[in-house]
Order: C-alpha cells, then structure tokens, then sequence
C-alpha cells in the first residue's frame, strides 16, 4: 500500500463520517442505538463490570450523545451575513 493508497482511504473514511453526521435520521438513531446500551450500564449495578466496560460506557455514551445533538441541532450556516 502506497502513502497516496492510505491517505485516500482515509479521506474516504472522513467523507463518510460527515455524510452520516450530517444525515439527520441516521445521526439520531446512531446516537439512540449507542446511546441506550450506556446508559443501560450506568443504570445498572452488575457483577462482571470491570474498568473496560466502564470505558466503553463512556466512549459509547459520549459519541452516541454527540451524534445525537448533531442529528437534532441539524446543519448550521458557517457564518451568519449581518
């Protein structure tokens, strides 16, 4: 794999990324479907949660949070002409 190959992919990557957090439907129900698995472990006081689950609670329930105000906030001008 070239340099030029990987930056690419990455690009792609990125592209796809904003695609989605821009679609307002997919961004909400992304957020709701990681969202609610967090917020499930927060809630609950189980026997087999060690350290990692706790920092999947977080990384879940941030980003699913994250998507979830992106979906409802919607697109935002750049700059407003006053």
């Amino acid at each position: 794999m070239t340099p030029a190959t990987g930056r690419r992919t990455g690009r792609r990557l990125r592209g796809l990324f904003i695609r989605l957090v821009l679609n307002r439907k997919i961004s909400i129900a992304l957020g709701l479907v990681l969202l609610a698995p967090a917020i499930w472990l927060f809630a609950g006081d189980y026997a087999w949660e060690t350290p990692v689950t706790d920092g999947l609670q977080l990384i879940l329930g941030a980003t699913g949070a994250a998507l979830l105000f992106a979906g409802a906030g919607g697109r935002r001008p750049d700059w407003i002409d006053e």
